[in-house]
């Protein structure tokens, strides 16, 4: 085989695939259907045709006939007034028109013929047309069917078209809710670690460390001269004041407790307010 009929073979192979791919048998079946009505309708219009025919070779034979009447009248005619030659005519013309109606006649049994055998075929035909039918609407309904059914099946098992575009959506979805997620908490964890704080401030690592360390610093400053204060005024003061001394010394302690950076822990808080207690006693 040659490239070219390799090449017009592997074309002809393509175009009839998807000719079959494109092919809807319903709609298939209804043009054989109109084609078989066409070819029917054909048919009797042949009929009508040979019909007309016949019926014009059937006139003019009768009005030969008519004819072959008038020339035996005028042939009587001329014998009784002794008119042979006249007679004579009259039968030649007789004789012409005998013989115009034998072919006539011939040609009306052929046409008879012909129209008897077109009318079986047409008969024959129109009841292949109406059996086709049949199976036809029968066919038809089967198709419907099965692709209702195989629709179904699709969808079912998630392989049709539009249930694979369905599930590629729900996975964009997801993969999408996925990729949010994650960033919310990457989000959260840069907030917790105080990245954020890192990035908006100017100060670098060190500067914040030694920031941290003084503020501490202050703090333990602070506290120490308030437990001094607190030594000081329990010494003084004595028992008698001391209901007084310990609410003020707790005022002035939940005071401090709001002031305190949030760097300090609530335990050794806790820790300091039990060391005071114990001093005032």
């Amino acid at each position: 085989m040659g490239i070219l009929s390799r090449a017009s073979y592997v074309v002809r192979s393509k175009v009839n695939a998807l000719l079959n791919r494109a092919e809807d048998p319903s709609e298939t079946l209804d043009y054989s259907y109109e084609q078989m009505r066409d070819e029917l309708q054909d048919v009797k219009q042949g009929i009508a045709d040979l019909t007309t025919q016949k019926k014009r070779l059937e006139i003019q034979k009768r009005r030969l006939e008519e004819n072959v009447e008038k020339h035996n009248d005028q042939a009587r005619e001329a014998v009784r007034q002794d008119r042979d030659d006249l007679a004579r005519q009259a039968l030649e013309k007789k004789q012409a028109k005998m013989s115009q109606i034998e072919e006539l006649e011939t040609q009306i049994a052929d046409l008879q013929n012909t129209q008897d055998n077109l009318v079986e075929k047409k008969n024959e035909l129109q009841n292949r047309i109406e059996e086709f039918r049949t199976k036809k609407e029968t066919m038809k309904a089967r198709y419907e069917a099965a692709e209702a059914s195989s629709r179904v099946s699709e969808a079912m098992t998630g392989v049709g078209d539009e249930m694979e575009d369905v599930s590629r959506a729900i996975e964009r979805a997801e993969e999408r809710t996925d990729e949010m997620e994650a960033r919310a908490e990457a989000m959260d964890e840069l907030v917790d670690t105080g990245a954020f704080d890192d990035a908006l401030s100017d100060k670098d690592s060190i500067e914040r460390e030694l920031e941290s360390g003084r503020t501490a610093s202050e703090v333990d400053a602070e506290l120490e001269t308030l437990k001094a204060e607190v030594d000081g005024q329990s010494q003084s003061g004595g028992s008698g004041d001391r209901d007084g001394t310990d609410a003020d010394a707790d005022a002035e302690l939940d005071d401090v407790g709001s002031d305190v950076d949030v760097d300090v822990s609530d335990a050794e808080v806790e820790a300091e307010l039990e060391e005071l207690k114990d001093d005032e006693q």
